[in-house]
């Protein structure tokens, strides 16, 4: 199966939320968003990689970290692929850091 990287809009301080747009054998396939499913538009799979977390004080301490690509929330068509689209997906969408929002 080839699979393509063309676009993702996500941007701070909500970079998770975005839409990823992939070219899998010639089609485009969106990922994303919320209650916008139909043909060829799919939930999302991946979270924040990242973490946030408060010290005794209230300062805030946050990282960012690799996506986490979740195999049981791609579509069965696409499970076997799950390693390929979790690089894809790490090689082309800045790292998130689970603490944009704070």
């Amino acid at each position: 199966m080839e699979i393509k990287f063309i676009s993702y809009d996500g941007s701070f301080p909500n970079l998770c939320s975005g839409d990823l747009k992939l070219d899998i054998d010639g089609k485009v396939y969106t990922f994303g968003g919320y209650g916008h499913n139909g043909p060829d538009h799919y939930d999302c799979f991946w979270s924040s990689g990242g973490s946030v977390w408060f010290d005794d004080d209230w300062g805030d301490h946050i990282s960012s970290g690799p996506w986490v690509i979740s195999k049981d929330e791609l579509p069965d068509f696409l499970k076997s692929e799950y390693k390929k689209i979790s690089r894809i997906f790490n090689e082309n969408v800045p790292f998130g850091c689970c603490g944009g929002c704070v």
